[in-house]
């Protein structure tokens, strides 16, 4: 099938180079020459395990093409999915559709060009979108197409995660598709046939429903994060280990164990904001969403909580310490630092006085070039312990879980630990040295901090 992706952003990316490794022609069309420039040359825009790879084997199969021409990306496609950007907007949680109705003209145009004879294309919005988005781009298309243009629009909202983007597309738990039409469905069907032989459902559903299962799904996953971290709040003022507490619900199958980690709270591009876009939606019709509030509030308050320790930990005086930054990704194996913890805790530890150094194994570059000043970047892992007060870990990238203890106190000013993913274990901490602080479990102060 000839199938068109709007955006070589993350979505637009990995969801044409999986298309096109099952056989279909793929196109993906951007109106950044940079980012086009460099996926002609070989190159990946975004960090994605094993997406430079498949990249380079459908382009060398030449099932996989890059171009800026938006009537030539159109022209010949069935299927044009819209992949574009939706961040928030000026007021909080409002979604900025500006791409996606820019997207829906220039489709509309090419569409009318092509006159009514055409066979019928499917329109498939694939950015998050607020609900009823994929019917105000039917009807821009309309409005500048004509009447007598055949198409028909569908949602089809993605739930990959970054870091096993390409796992969860070839082998998801479910696809979502929203139609209009039996022939929008049994195209739907027929191009995600390869991905679901294992017997994983397609739901087939109405277009509006379709746009709310990305949302309350994110919305439910961002409300398990801020549960367990509400508790680990209570644990650490009765004196319960979280880890232990976690335990004993997850072995509840009402529960379950996935995004019940206790941390600093969720991040990315997609929790945040779709947390955000229900709050907005609730706004807009007049419908009380307590419970997104709520979520959201406790997401932002675990960064400050944290905060609240490295201050205590110092007598409240950050002024001159140096603080050393394990991750600056929100999460492991990608590059993505939107609205990643570690930012929001340097910038609170630099207002207070102190000077933040960081090292993440794939971010680094971004956080240099998106927050200029925030940190100083390092090269290598135990370079930013060199005169450190304390070391905070904001990601749990597997280069932390087993480092050279003793090497890190020979480094170290002060041996103090600020672990917001609570990555070692209390009696490891003790036995070390170590002055220690986690998320949900009590404190390891083997002696009191001097700088």
């Amino acid at each position: 099938m000839r199938l068109t992706m709007v955006g070589t952003g993350y979505v637009g990316l990995v969801t044409g180079t999986c298309f096109a490794n099952t056989g279909n022609d793929v196109t993906c069309l951007d109106v950044d020459p940079a980012k086009i420039k460099t996926l002609e040359d070989g190159g990946c825009p975004i960090y994605e395990p094993g997406l430079t790879d498949l990249i380079e084997k459908n382009v060398k199969a030449e099932r996989l093409t890059f171009t800026l021409d938006k009537e030539k990306a159109y022209r010949d496609a069935e299927m044009i999915f819209i992949c574009v950007g939706t961040p928030t907007g000026k007021m909080e949680g409002d979604a900025d559709l500006s791409y996606v109705m820019g997207a829906a003209d220039d489709i509309g145009k090419v569409l009318k060009e092509l006159g009514p004879n055409q066979e019928p294309k499917v329109i498939v919005v694939k950015s998050t979108v607020p609900v009823g988005t994929s019917h105000a781009v039917r009807d821009r298309i309309r409005e500048i197409a004509g009447p007598s243009i055949p198409f028909s629009i569908a949602d089809n909202p993605e739930f990959l995660k970054e870091g096993a983007a390409i796992q969860d597309f070839n082998y998801p738990d479910r696809v979502v598709c929203g139609v209009e039409d039996e022939r929008a469905a049994e195209l739907m069907k027929e191009i995600y046939a390869p991905y679901v032989r294992s017997g994983n459902p397609i739901f087939i559903m109405d277009v509006r429903s379709a746009e709310m299962v990305k949302y309350a799904s994110n919305n439910f996953l961002a409300t398990k994060i801020s549960f367990i971290n509400e508790m680990a709040a209570l644990c650490e003022a009765y004196g319960a280990d979280v880890g232990k507490v976690r335990e004993g619900m997850c072995a509840d199958s009402r529960i379950g164990s996935q995004f019940l980690y206790p941390g600093l709270g969720y991040g990315g591009s997609c929790f945040p904001k779709d947390t955000l876009a229900c709050m907005a939606m609730g706004r807009n019709s007049d419908t009380d969403t307590q419970l997104s509030t709520a979520v959201h509030d406790v997401n932002q308050r675990q960064r400050t909580r944290f905060f609240q320790k490295i201050h205590d930990q110092f007598d409240g005086d950050l002024a001159g310490k140096k603080l050393a930054f394990w991750g600056m990704a929100f999460k492991p194996n990608t590059d993505d630092i939107r609205e990643a913890p570690a930012l929001t805790i340097m910038q609170l530890c630099k207002d207070a006085g102190a000077t933040c150094v960081g090292y993440d194994p794939v971010a680094a570059e971004n956080v240099a070039k998106d927050h200029p000043g925030l940190c100083e970047v390092c090269e290598d892992v135990y370079d930013t312990l060199e005169g450190a007060d304390a070391l905070v870990i904001s990601t749990d990238w597997d280069d932390f879980k087993h480092p050279d203890f003793g090497r890190m106190k020979t480094l170290m000013n002060v041996p103090a630990i600020f672990d917001g993913r609570n990555l070692y274990a209390l009696a490891l901490m003790e036995r070390e040295g170590f002055v220690y602080h986690s998320v949900g479990r009590r404190a390891v102060t083997p002696g009191a901090v001097t700088a």
